[in-house]
């Protein structure tokens, strides 16, 4: 996973999906160099899932 998620799509997916897009940007962060423009992307997507999951779960009211 080498693009940017954007927070616009993210919302459009179920909490299960955040979760499994989770994982595989993690699991694809640490294949990344640092300094490389996929780190940059993986660490931004990785909190724009984090936003989304967050948004998810306050729309839960936890």
């Amino acid at each position: 996973m080498n693009r940017l998620l954007t927070i616009a799509e993210l919302q459009q997916r179920t909490e299960t999906e955040l979760h499994a897009l989770f994982r595989q940007a993690s699991q694809a962060l640490a294949r990344t160099a640092t300094g490389t423009p996929e780190r940059r992307n993986g660490l931004a997507s990785i909190e724009n899932i984090s936003r989304a999951l967050a948004m998810t779960a306050g729309a839960r009211g936890f």
